[in-house]
């Protein structure tokens, strides 16, 4: 028994060094201003290199934007995929089952490739290096999360709920707002952060439809992880961190275990 706990606990300590070191080591480079081979830590801390990126406007517009871009896309998507994923969920319709499998056989065609085929459409109409031809093309990373688990949330919700509150004289829309939209509400918060997360490190869309006039920050770190200073890009990447850390802290109230269970039709 001692050796099953003892072989266990070492299995769960490697995992959690797996998932964690990148992570805790990237930490490290970016406070580090010096570490050299063989020391384990850095032989020198400080904030040399915070000041030196938040310094460059090259830097900071690139912040800025990939915020601003990953907000208008998700909340967009939002806007209209989870309409549509309630009419998924409560409307038949002919085509209905076909429709929604689309979207999962979208995502099996590399993004790399369709991508390339919308940007033969854009240029035609103008939205290569467009800020807002960035953002149509990476709403298509939101698509699958925002229709797929606010769809089995609504499925998810008895019908006796509604109708009990439709028996009692509730409007459709007061029954929506106040019994629907409240048991859905840890699935939706858990396809928003996911197609935030998505959205925030997409690459290949802000590539080939925003280059060279819009810059995101995953094409920021590309190029600054082709450099020799490492420390940089190790800021850059917890600068594109924080956004998503903070995201989960303040959606941990909604996403709850049942909630997102419920979201992926468990």
């Amino acid at each position: 028994m001692k050796r099953t706990y003892f072989g266990g606990l070492i299995l769960l300590v490697s995992m959690g060094l797996a998932m964690l070191g990148p992570i805790i080591t990237v930490i490290l480079w970016a406070f580090a201003v010096k570490w050299r081979y063989p020391h384990l830590l850095p032989t020198e801390w400080g904030m040399k290199y915070w000041f030196a990126m938040l310094g460059r406007e090259t830097v900071i517009t690139p912040i800025l934007t990939s915020l601003a871009l990953t907000s208008i896309a998700t909340t967009t998507a939002a806007l209209i995929c989870w309409p549509a994923a309630y009419a998924f969920a409560r409307l038949k319709f002919p085509g209905r089952q076909l429709l929604l499998f689309s979207f999962i056989a979208a995502q099996a065609v590399p993004k790399f490739a369709l991508f390339v085929s919308i940007a033969v459409i854009f240029l035609k109409l103008g939205l290569v290096g467009n800020f807002w031809g960035v953002v149509v093309v990476q709403m298509l990373s939101a698509v699958l999360f925002m229709i797929w688990i606010p769809t089995a949330a609504f499925r998810g919700i008895p019908p006796a709920l509604e109708e009990a509150a439709f028996d009692l004289g509730a409007s459709r829309l007061r029954v929506f707002l106040f019994i629907t939209l409240p048991q859905a509400m840890p699935a939706l918060a858990a396809s928003y952060v996911l197609a935030f997360v998505s959205i925030l490190f997409e690459v290949d869309s802000a590539l080939l439809i925003g280059a060279p006039t819009v810059t995101t920050m995953p094409l920021l770190l590309m190029s600054l992880s082709a450099q020799v200073i490492v420390q940089e890009a190790a800021v850059l990447c917890v600068l594109i961190w924080v956004p998503c850390f903070v995201l989960l802290l303040l959606s941990r109230r909604f996403m709850t275990a049942r909630g997102i269970a419920q979201g992926f039709g468990a």
